[in-house]
């Protein structure tokens, strides 16, 4: 494993879409961010907001992209270029229809399940899907709503008692970074995939 240099919430930008289920990935990042006591600030060449915390006495960026979500590697790979991040040092953090609401998976590599940020950082990046990933479920609207569309959920607000899971999932993964760091992956995949709803 790569050492953590890099942490990517995805979403779209704009007060419109903020407290959207699509943005669980920028909730993560400045969720993070506040625990830490540190402030994202736009840097126009990394078409994104960004800043720096230590975890596990390493550091590691933070990158919010102010793209929408289908242009997110844009921002992505312009912040791997300008540090010179290698993609498997990278953490991309984005929301996951087909898992349910209130869990969430840590996973390195793989494809771009549909996810379109993720399809798009990997285009960016070369089509080098190596980075890593946590996954933020949300639910399937065939689940939760059968007659929404996938569209409407995703881009919709969650209930209060939907956020509260999406952010009980957040806080075990944010818990799950600085085993990340530490190269201990085993570790932090169990405590991220162990986390249920109900917990």
């Amino acid at each position: 494993m790569a050492s953590l240099q890099l942490i990517a919430g995805l979403g779209n930008p704009g007060p419109e879409y903020a407290d959207t289920r699509h943005n669980a990935g920028v909730w993560f990042v400045d969720e993070l961010a506040r625990q830490h006591g540190v402030v994202l600030q736009t840097d126009k060449k990394l078409k994104g907001s960004t800043t720096t915390l230590r975890l596990a006495g390493q550091t590691v960026r933070l990158l919010v992209p102010d793209t929408f979500m289908n242009l997110s590697g844009q921002s992505v790979a312009a912040c791997a270029n300008f540090y010179k991040i290698p993609v498997e040092s990278i953490l991309v953090v984005h929301d996951e229809l087909d898992l349910p609401l209130g869990t969430a998976k840590l996973k390195q590599g793989g494809g771009h399940g549909g996810n379109n940020g993720v399809r798009n950082i990997m285009q960016q990046l070369g089509n080098d899907g190596s980075f890593m990933r946590l996954r933020l479920g949300i639910g399937h609207p065939r689940e939760l709503a059968p007659k929404r569309d996938v569209t409407s959920h995703v881009l919709g607000k969650p209930s209060s008692t939907e956020r509260q899971l999406i952010e009980d999932c957040i806080e075990v993964g944010l818990k799950s970074l600085d085993l990340i760091a530490e190269d201990k992956w085993q570790r932090a995949q169990t405590l991220i995939h162990n986390h249920k709803p109900a917990d």
